[in-house]
């Protein structure tokens, strides 16, 4: 394998909405239309890496439920193998997703059964026979010790962190490239600036250090070497999934051994693609989909002043 990876996975029911429930919204918003898909931070990212070429497995958790079923049948339906998922007797996580057709944007409202949570024991190192490893942060301790693991195996090790705990340091000084939510960084560090931010985090990992910064693009660490490369202009219909496909793109660009100015301009593609459908897993665009779109259109504000925005041919 290329890539294996630890961490969410998700029975997605979506929904589309005139505007997003707010204090502004009415009381009571009609569902223009909805359907279901699957999803989860993990598992879709890993959908995406093998929509790319990376050959792709998913290791669980999953629940052994019917929706847990229509998971590992998705999953399987476009590559990812899940011969040595670890299965739990639980409900599979399930979210109800609000999608603002005005924006695009999305609110995610999710149950995670309990019994679903990967335990530290379930971690082996056989389980990371691959080039890298990809985790969430969802079963902290489980994801630490599965980063450790791999790390120590010489593998490069991605995340998708969204929320701070007391561990997060501990896990991302596991990880060798980490990608972080864009509100990570300042939790960890009190800069709200992402470039002060990430120059903080640097005391502390020697390593490319990635933040995520939605319609602002990504930003990158590298050495002492800021990168920032804009988002690419789309009319964006759901951004369910984007971050997940960002860092598909990621890892796709690191194992190729790319720059990273060229690493965060092919995930920022990558992404921008998946805005234009509905859907998690359902919006992940092919290789050939997301070079088309490097081909034909430039990231927006290429002068930003959040940093450097290096446009690259492929």
């Amino acid at each position: 394998m290329d890539l294996v990876g630890i961490g969410e996975s998700s029975l997605d029911y979506v929904n589309l909405l005139p505007q997003a429930p707010g204090p502004d919204a009415p009381s009571k918003l009609r569902i223009d239309s909805k359907f279901d898909s699957c999803g989860g931070q993990v598992a879709t990212m890993l959908a995406a890496a093998s929509g790319l070429g990376l050959r792709a497995s998913y290791l669980g958790p999953i629940g052994n439920d019917d929706n847990g079923r229509r998971i590992r049948e998705e999953l399987t339906r476009r590559g990812v193998d899940v011969s040595n998922v670890v299965a739990h007797e639980a409900a599979s996580r399930f979210a109800i997703i609000l999608v603002d057709e005005s924006t695009g944007e999305r609110t995610v409202l999710w149950h995670r059964d309990e019994r679903l949570a990967l335990r530290e024991d379930e971690i082996t190192a056989a389980m990371f026979n691959a080039r890298a490893l990809h985790v969430d942060g969802v079963d902290e301790p489980a994801a630490i010790r599965a980063a450790k693991l791999a790390s120590e195996r010489g593998l490069l090790v991605t995340c998708d962190l969204d929320r701070v705990t007391e561990r997060t340091t501990e896990l991302v000084a596991h990880v060798t490239m980490p990608v972080l939510a864009e509100h990570v960084p300042e939790s960890l560090t009190g800069e709200r600036d992402p470039e002060r931010a990430l120059r903080k985090l640097r005391r502390q990992h020697r390593g490319v250090i990635c933040v995520t910064l939605g319609v602002h693009g990504s930003m990158a660490l590298d050495g002492d070497r800021l990168i920032h490369v804009p988002a690419f202009p789309v009319h964006a219909i759901d951004t369910t999934g984007a971050g997940d496909v960002f860092r598909a793109g990621f890892a796709y660009g690191a194992l190729a051994g790319w720059p990273t100015a060229e690493i965060l301009r092919f995930a920022n593609a990558a992404a921008a693609v998946s805005c234009t459908r509905l859907g998690a897993m359902a919006a992940i665009p092919t290789l050939c989909e997301v070079e088309e779109l490097l081909r034909e259109k430039q990231p927006l504000n290429p002068q930003s002043p959040i940093g450097e925005s290096p446009i690259l041919n492929r």
